[in-house]
């Protein structure tokens, strides 16, 4: 089975992460593909809605950091930054249905869509500081823009886990429903943007989208440029490795103090 799986029914592409065994960690390989299934949606006609969403336990760990290690981004075109500008450029709605863990990009990714729907359940993280990194996707711009930047520097300073109620409350998620309907849920909504006139669909979109989107896409350009170079820093190389070999990291002073005069 592949990792990203795609199914249309009527005007609906379910499109899922489909590795459960691994929590749905994403791969240079899930990137580019989902990549692909998002800019083939947004050129078929048929295609009206995206219904996104997890197998198994959880909606999306973040990167598999085995295969990030081996295929850290660069600053220009990656299969990160592939996914990336698909999302941006996507004028249909998204509807996305959470379960169990959505860590770094799988809480970033969801900042660009439409309708996020999260069992009670559901946990969130963007833990890109604990790992000597800094947030992507855009979310550097769309976070604080969310919830002002008091709570984004909570959420992005800190890099704690916080729970779905928490994510509804700063505007993250849509609502929170009871475990095991979330998927029932966004399908619901799904359905009823399938039978609205299309075209009013796409322009409602672009026109929200429209006053924050170069702002978006000018946070994106820097973000990549500051994560590929803090990919390959001492930080972030002791961080992945800790956390590979399942020990606390060790962050050694990296600037000597000014002496007082």
């Amino acid at each position: 089975m592949s990792d990203i799986v795609t199914e249309r029914t009527g005007g609906i592409l379910r499109v899922e992460l489909n590795r459960p065994d691994k929590k749905n960690a994403m791969t240079a390989a899930m990137y580019t593909s989902l990549a692909d299934s998002f800019r083939a949606a947004a050129d078929d006609e048929a295609v009206r809605v995206v219904l996104w969403h997890g197998a198994g336990d959880a909606f999306c760990a973040g990167n598999d950091v085995g295969d990030f290690l081996k295929n850290p981004p660069g600053p220009g075109e990656s299969p990160q930054a592939r996914l990336m500008n698909a999302l941006i450029d996507f004028d249909k709605p998204i509807v996305a249905a959470v379960q169990g863990a959505a860590i770094g990009g799988g809480t970033t990714m969801l900042t660009h869509c439409d309708f996020v729907y999260a069992g009670e359940s559901a946990k969130f993280q963007l833990p890109f500081v604990n790992l000597g990194l800094v947030p992507e996707f855009g979310s550097s711009c769309s976070v604080p823009a969310r919830m002002g930047q008091i709570r984004a520097a909570e959420f992005i300073l800190l890099g704690e886990p916080f729970a779905a109620a928490r994510a509804a409350e700063v505007g993250l998620v849509t609502r929170v429903v009871p475990d095991r309907y979330e998927l029932a849920t966004a399908t619901a909504t799904a359905q009823k943007l399938a039978a609205k006139p299309i075209g009013a669909l796409r322009a409602c979109k672009r026109l929200m989208k429209q006053a924050f989107i170069g702002q978006i896409k000018a946070a994106v350009k820097i973000e990549n440029r500051e994560f590929s170079e803090r990919v390959r820093s001492a930080e972030a190389k002791e961080a992945l490795s800790a956390f590979l070999e399942k020990r606390p990291p060790i962050f050694t002073k990296t600037t000597t103090p000014v002496a007082a005069e």
